[in-house]
């Protein structure tokens, strides 16, 4: 055998994490429309339940830690963003932050509940026409955790569904009518379109153009917070594309 040696190149930036839902077929590839190519985007998988439930959600606590461990370790992350909204309610994010701490070094952790209070407070939202795909007890949580960050809910309207190979699969149509159905009623302020596996990017132009009003989404949300905790530069669909670096 001939053992040679070799130069080494530079480090880029560092990177960025995303842990992803054993289930979710959507959010991979959304952040990395969202975020800069040139930004290194290294996901891990947590195990999850094909049957979206409370329990299901909260389940994913014992796997975080673990499931941050098997991202890359030779370089510090920027931030790392949990994929899940339901389950960042259910856990906390607090917690959130404190189990993927635990098994990567990061500056910092992003996951769609706290990334949507802080898009609602630099848009000035207080009322949200909120629609999520699943059951209504799963978003109960969701919906009093934004309650506390003093942000509405009362128009709410969900397509009842537990399964997430079906939630990926609902159509942009499908969300684009129930979305303006629900910002008709009452006096809302913006509108929320909840999960990370709901196919959202492309229909918040619509939904925005169609009631005038600001639409988020749990991948918009999540990729913007990740861009601004790290001072990149990020294409966010939408009006809150307006402001990323506030």
């Amino acid at each position: 055998m001939t053992r040679y040696s070799y130069t080494r190149v530079p480090d880029g930036p560092p990177p960025l994490g995303l842990i992803v839902l054993q289930t979710d077929e959507t959010i991979e590839g959304d952040l990395r429309r969202i975020l800069p190519a040139g930004v290194p985007l290294y996901v891990s998988r947590v195990p999850s339940a094909p049957q979206v439930t409370p329990d299901s959600l909260r389940a994913m606590s014992a796997h975080l830690t673990g499931a941050a461990g098997l991202l890359p370790q030779a370089l510090p992350y920027a931030a790392v963003g949990y994929g899940c909204t339901s389950a960042s309610a259910q856990i906390g994010s607090l917690q959130v932050a404190q189990l993927i701490g635990a098994g990567v070094q990061t500056a910092h952790v992003a996951d769609p509940l706290s990334a949507l209070i802080a898009a609602c407070r630099v848009l000035h939202l207080k009322r949200l026409a909120f629609l999520s795909p699943y059951t209504a007890d799963v978003s109960d949580r969701l919906r009093a955790a934004l309650g506390v960050a003093g942000i509405e809910t009362q128009a709410f309207g969900s397509f009842e569904e537990a399964d997430e190979a079906s939630v990926v699969r609902i159509s942009a149509d499908s969300i684009l009518e129930a979305a303006c159905d629900l910002a008709a009623q009452g006096e809302n302020q913006g509108v929320f379109l909840s999960c990370t596996n709901l196919r959202t990017l492309d229909v918040i132009g619509r939904i925005e153009a169609a009631t005038g009003l600001p639409c988020l989404s749990s991948n918009q949300v999540l990729g913007w917070q990740l861009a601004r905790k790290t001072g990149l530069s990020a294409a966010v669909p939408g009006l809150l594309g307006q402001v990323v670096g506030r």
